[in-house]
């Protein structure tokens, strides 16, 4: 169905002139009335009601040709036509201007567009505007219209017509510390069938060996080859170019209607870099189209994680140029605006350690995290999660028992309770809570059970101290539970929008004595992602609640109601967790060059169909950085965590973090 513009068409307006042959006043027809008939004709797309003399083409069949190129929507183009300064001459001649206004942009392109200084150019919408003269003659009675492409467009010769083509926007740069890019353009080879290179049948043959080579699959990417048109290039698969597989080019060889074209895609570092949370850019998909007006089938666009979140941002104005096109595609340019790239994404990961964590945990295979944070402004410098999580972000999504890793706020719980670094407490190797049995770990050190001062419980990491020291909390669930309080001065139980999803995790009232004696140790209801034990890290050797932050342009605060770190509890915090290290169980980080190492070890078990497994965790702080690592399956934190945490710690030393 073809739009009318703004414009009615009155189909009498040229026809019934002729049988009055003037007017009341005996002045003859008016041509305004004809040009206005004429401009609605055009806008509308129906020339059969408008009077033409003898053209040399059939109007309607030559507007329709000079016109297909523009079409901004399914219905056709659609310009708006209307009637300017009408012109009579003294022999039965008339000339009427017309403006054109052409939406070229379309409905879904260049909101906001700022085009410049160009006149022809609607600054509210990007839309192309311009004036043509149509000839009028009056022949007994009535006026006929001169027909040329010159009507629709004024430097169009005879075989010229008009072609409208997008000029993309160039997707935002996704950066990271010190404006380092993390996304951005870099070299790809996309291989894939052309069809005007072969036969069809060849085409078809051809795609199906393209598809056993690259590892698709072969069927459907053949019957994709088998629909596409006789021109049509059929994509396959895009390698970023130190990717292609040895061998690909040699073995695509004879397929004659296969071909690579090199080009550049928006792209990470690596495949693997950060991908959970910067998330992917690909072809949008049907659903994405009919959700959002604003896409086009074949447009690339974020699918996942930071890159979707962000895709307004990010994607940018498409621009656009008309042309004047001749028989021959020669083209010459009528009207130009340029796209406005995307906006830039900041982000605080630094290239270098995000590299280094995911490095660390390339030889992990159960399920791994590591998460490091700049305690001074709580800057997310690495986000990685192992190649175990099947693309899961539980770096900082994950919601997982933290084991014993947070006896660091256990720790500060009784600080507040009255407790201190030396205050003795009893380390038994059993604690029994209403039938529950609790224990340490296996390899508890027998020198350091009985009394024995809270420092060495956190160094020892002894649960059984810490249940016995549960009745010094209050932990009412009405506002009273020190065990939450402690751990949100910490940055951990308190919810924040940082932009991006992030789980701080929760440490609920308990509801038992049994779910009391376990939360202290980081079992029971209390939950934590990797992001939130590094968190606590980084408070306790900030000496203040920290906040992680991941996007420069998202604001974040310790949020309001949050009892401050006090000067005194951050220096017994952190006086513990180094004795973890110079006598504890996080002993091997004792001879980690750099800063004095803080650091907490921690296991929490968990049933894996039907049988008793434990995560393994292990956190710590190093000047101006704290690191939690978690491995979903493991011995202990100080044997399966501690090792990775280890090697990031001295990889960070040798980038001068």
């Amino acid at each position: 169905m073809r739009r009318l513009g703004h414009l009615a068409v009155a189909a009498t307006l040229l026809a019934g002139a002729a049988a009055s042959g003037c007017s009341a006043d005996d002045s003859g027809p008016d041509p305004r009335e004809a040009a206005e008939t004429l401009a609605g004709a055009l806008a509308g797309g129906d020339l059969a009601e408008v009077a033409f003399d003898d053209p040399a083409e059939e109007p309607q069949a030559a507007y329709d040709e000079v016109v297909a190129g523009l079409a901004t929507g399914e219905d056709g183009p659609a310009p708006d036509v209307e009637v300017g300064e009408v012109r009579e001459g003294e022999d039965g001649s008339a000339t009427a201007a017309l403006t054109w206004t052409w939406p070229v942009l379309g409905p879904a392109e260049g909101a906001g567009e700022d085009p410049g200084e160009d006149p022809g150019e609607d600054p509210a919408d990007g839309a192309w505007t311009y004036e043509t003269e149509a000839r009028l003659t009056e022949v007994d009675g009535a006026w006929q219209v001169a027909w040329d492409r010159a009507l629709v467009e004024p430097s169009l010769a005879e075989d010229e017509v008009l072609d409208r083509t997008t000029i993309a926007a160039a997707r935002g740069e996704v950066t990271g510390a010190r404006g380092k890019a993390l996304v951005t353009d870099r070299p790809v080879i996309t291989y894939g069938v052309d069809r005007a290179r072969v036969p069809r049948q060849r085409a078809v043959a051809d795609a199906r060996a393209l598809a056993r080579l690259v590892d698709i699959d072969p069927a459907a990417y053949a019957e994709r080859v088998r629909a596409a048109g006789d021109k049509a290039f059929v994509e396959a698969i895009t390698y970023r170019r130190e990717d292609v597989p040895a061998g690909l080019v040699a073995a695509i060889g004879p397929l004659r209607g296969v071909i690579a074209i090199p080009g550049e895609r928006a792209l990470a570092p690596t495949r693997e870099f950060a991908a959970p949370v910067l998330g992917s850019v690909g072809e949008v998909t049907a659903e994405m189209v009919e959700e959002d007006p604003t896409l086009r089938p074949g447009d690339r666009a974020g699918l996942s994680g930071l890159q979707a979140r962000y895709e307004d941002q990010l994607r940018g104005e498409p621009g656009v140029v008309v042309d004047a096109l001749g028989p021959g595609g020669e083209e010459r340019e009528l009207f130009r605006v340029e796209a406005t790239p995307g906006e830039e994404l900041a982000l605080t990961l630094d290239v270098d350690l995000q590299l280094a964590a995911e490095q660390v945990l390339a030889d992990t295979g159960p399920a791994s995290a590591l998460v490091a944070v700049r305690p001074s402004d709580g800057a997310l410098l690495a986000v990685a999660n192992g190649a175990g999580t099947d693309g899961y972000n539980l770096a900082t999504y994950g919601q997982l028992a933290p084991g014993s890793t947070f006896k660091v706020v256990s720790a500060l719980a009784l600080l507040r309770a009255g407790l201190r670094p030396t205050s003795p407490v009893a380390c038994t190797p059993t604690s029994t809570v209403d039938g529950k049995r609790f224990t340490n770990y296996s390899d508890y050190p027998a020198s350091a059970l009985g009394r024995v001062p809270l420092r060495t419980a956190v160094a020892q990491s002894c649960n059984t101290a810490f249940i016995a020291e549960r009745d010094r909390l209050e932990r009412t669930g009405e506002g009273a539970d020190d065990l939450a309080a402690a751990a949100a001065s910490l940055g951990l139980g308190v919810d924040h929008d940082l932009g991006f999803p992030a789980y701080f995790g929760s440490v609920s009232p308990p509801t038992s004595e049994t779910q009391a004696a376990a939360d202290l140790i980081g079992q029971g209801t209390v939950l934590a992602s990797p992001m939130a034990v590094a968190t606590v890290l980084a408070s306790v050797q900030r000496g203040a609640t920290v906040v992680p932050r991941l996007l420069e342009q998202v604001d974040v605060a310790a949020p309001a109601g949050v009892e401050p770190l006090a000067a005194g509890e951050a220096d017994a915090l952190r006086g513990m967790l180094r004795a973890v290290v110079t006598e504890g169980s996080g002993r091997a980080l004792a001879d980690v060059p750099g800063p004095p190492v803080l650091a907490k070890t921690g296991t929490a078990e968990f049933e894996d169909d039907g049988r008793l497994a434990t995560h393994a965790w292990m956190a710590a702080a190093q000047g101006d950085l704290a690191v939690a690592v978690f491995v979903e399956r493991g011995a202990s934190g100080s044997r399966t965590a501690g090792p990775l945490l280890e090697s990031f710690l001295r990889t960070a030393r040798r980038l001068g973090g």
